[in-house]
């Protein structure tokens, strides 16, 4: 009788492993990646959600100025800038500036603009617009 010399393979070979391993340093990576993306993203939402308090705390402001001034609309030119910067400034980096755009019927739009280091410099602006009563 013949026997035929199978051998059977006990185990994993060198390279079954190595390859193993690349593979899952690979997932790794992408992991890393993908969690350092949600980690932007909550970042910018968090920014994004203190510029929109900065812009309200703006429009409070006015409110402030439209006591003095109604019926008329409040003149945005007599908001004080540099208090507001102060306050907002510790929160939101770069912060650039404040600027008001009254777009008749008392009508005002603002815009916070930063800029946004952690993700290459980037110039980042909240626009928000209301309305106060009064007349032009």
């Amino acid at each position: 009788m013949m026997r035929s010399h199978m051998r059977k393979q006990h185990g994993f070979t060198l390279i079954e492993a190595l390859v193993a391993l690349a593979v899952l340093s690979f997932g790794l990576l992408g992991v890393a990646a993908m969690q350092l993306k949600a980690l932007q993203s909550a970042h910018a939402g968090y920014q994004r959600a203190v510029a929109s308090l900065a812009a309200q705390d703006a429009q409070e402001r006015l409110w402030a100025g439209l006591k003095s001034s109604f019926p008329a609309c409040p003149n945005p030119d007599t908001v004080k800038d540099e208090e507001w910067r102060s306050n907002w400034a510790s929160v939101l980096p770069n912060l650039a500036s404040l600027t008001y755009t009254d777009e008749g019927d008392c009508t005002f739009e603002v815009a916070v603009i930063w800029d946004e280091g952690r993700f290459g410099g980037e110039t980042e602006t909240f626009l928000y617009t209301f309305r106060l009563p009064g007349t032009t």
